[in-house]
């Protein structure tokens, strides 16, 4: 990787949002869809030029702003660490290396730490292994999909209408935030166009043709994951809850279509019985369409909260681009293309799904590093939001209840979590005490529990911020 210059490298760190003071903002985008509302609320409220504190984080929830400062001086002015020279690989070694040893990692345990400025590994155990990365497989797809498809892309749901009108036909594109508020913007659209035709009853299909294969994830029906589907409204999730487990629809693409057949009835356009599984009509048109927010805010919203089903859809989405069939192999196939593309060390590695939820996935750490490097690579601005949507420590996602208020990872550490049975998987960055942007990753197999290997985990990367 191509040396980055001091301005780079704080660009790069304020980039990632490790600086969260109101003078960085402007440069940590981007803030699509509200996903780093909180920490600009909290830049403004710690910034020179005043701001408000609106509402109390809560207990057990401590605020990162505090640290802010520490990072800024990192980058800015060399500490007293800094001043006296750089932490060396034998100083991380003495640090990680009994950490890494704590028992509750299990039997299988792998690092990787790299200076993200030179691409320099800094600390290894194994970091060639491949091992079951469980959610950090979301930053791969997530990096796949950047690549392919860039930043400002975003995913269509199409209503098409036959020459006479009568025949509706909702097309599902891939977008797995698609809501009930997009569902009812597209039935308001599709019922003025009808009624400027004269068109007051329609037949009403829907169309998941643009996805092939099984749609069923292979560890079968699953509250952490809905069945994959080019049509779906609010991830099929069955209750209110918009992030974690949930019960899900076994026909998501049913319930998309049905909901928008009753919307339609509302406006005044009558549907002709159910709506059934099928294609348009020869000579069909769009007659109305909605858009996802652009792909930077779904990785975001996909490492944020490892949310699957958007981690799906961005693998078959990067199919799409590449001319793959849109299927997990077919996924599988687009991932492994554009990451070699990429130059990464992808050597054992495997994409079996796009989140991370299959066993049959396999990274190494040092895989994960170098993802992580090339997204902060100033040559490819169109990954950055692999690094703003990582959760940070103590304040947000799947991090948020995972530090307290005295570790020094807090605030500090950004990172994407993995979590199966047996398996506990750490991936991110910090700023270390001498400037250098790291990135990370601390992978482990066979662990006794979650309670165990968790907390292991967490300590070591904040041995890094330390």
């Amino acid at each position: 990787m191509p040396e980055v210059r001091t301005w780079q490298l704080t660009a790069g760190a304020a980039v990632a949002g490790l600086a969260l003071a109101a003078g960085a903002v402007a440069a940590a985008g981007p803030w699509d869809t509200g996903q780093r509302k909180a920490e600009r609320e909290w830049a403004a409220a710690r910034s020179i030029a005043g701001g408000a504190h609106h509402e109390d984080p809560g207990p057990k929830r401590p605020a990162p702003a505090p640290s802010a400062p520490g990072v800024l001086a990192s980058l800015g002015a060399p500490t007293t660490k800094a001043a006296a020279g750089q932490t060396t690989p034998a100083d991380l070694a003495r640090v990680l290396a009994p950490l890494l040893g704590d028992p509750g990692l299990g039997t299988a345990r792998t690092a990787s730490v790299i200076d993200v400025a030179t691409g320099k590994q800094l600390y290894g155990k194994g970091a060639a292994d491949p091992m079951t990365p469980a959610s950090t497989t979301k930053i791969a797809t997530s990096t796949a999909a950047l690549s392919a498809l860039g930043p400002d892309h975003r995913i269509p749901t199409t209503v098409v209408a036959s020459k006479d009108g009568q025949e509706l036909t909702l097309v599902g594109g891939g977008d797995a935030t698609l809501e009930t508020a997009g569902l009812r913007t597209l039935a308001d659209r599709t019922a003025r166009a009808l009624r400027e035709r004269g068109v007051t009853t329609v037949r009403l299909a829907y169309d998941t043709s643009l996805y092939k294969g099984p749609g069923l994830h292979p560890i079968g029906p699953n509250r952490n994951i809905a069945p994959v589907s080019a049509l779906m409204v609010g991830e099929g999730r069955l209750d209110e809850r918009t992030t974690g487990a949930a019960d899900r629809s076994g026909d998501p693409a049913g319930d998309a279509a049905r909901a928008f057949g009753r919307l339609l009835d509302e406006r005044g356009i009558n549907s002709a019985g159910a709506p059934a599984p099928g294609r348009p009509a020869a000579g069909a048109k769009p007659v109305a369409k909605v858009l996802s927010a652009p792909l930077s805010a779904l990785v975001e919203r996909a490492l944020t909260d490892s949310d699957n089903d958007i981690a799906e859809a961005l693998a078959r989405q990067t199919a799409l681009a590449t001319g793959e069939e849109a299927s997990f192999a077919g996924a599988e196939r687009a991932v492994t293309r554009q990451l070699t593309g990429l130059k990464l060390p992808l050597t054992g590695a495997r994409f079996a799904d796009g989140s991370g939820l299959s066993r049959e996935d396999r990274l190494s750490a040092g895989l994960l590093t170098a993802l992580l490097a090339r997204a902060a690579d100033p040559a490819h601005p169109e990954l950055r939001p692999v690094l703003t949507g990582l959760p940070v420590a103590g304040f947000s996602g799947t991090l948020q209840a995972r530090y307290t208020e005295t570790s020094p990872g807090t605030g500090l550490v950004r990172a994407k979590t993995g979590t199966l049975t047996g398996v506990n998987t750490l991936a991110g960055t910090v700023v270390a005490p001498d400037g250098r942007l790291l990135a990370f990753a601390f992978l482990a197999g066979n662990t006794p529990s979650r309670e165990g290997a968790q907390p292991a985990l967490d300590r070591l990367a904040a041995a890094l911020a330390s």
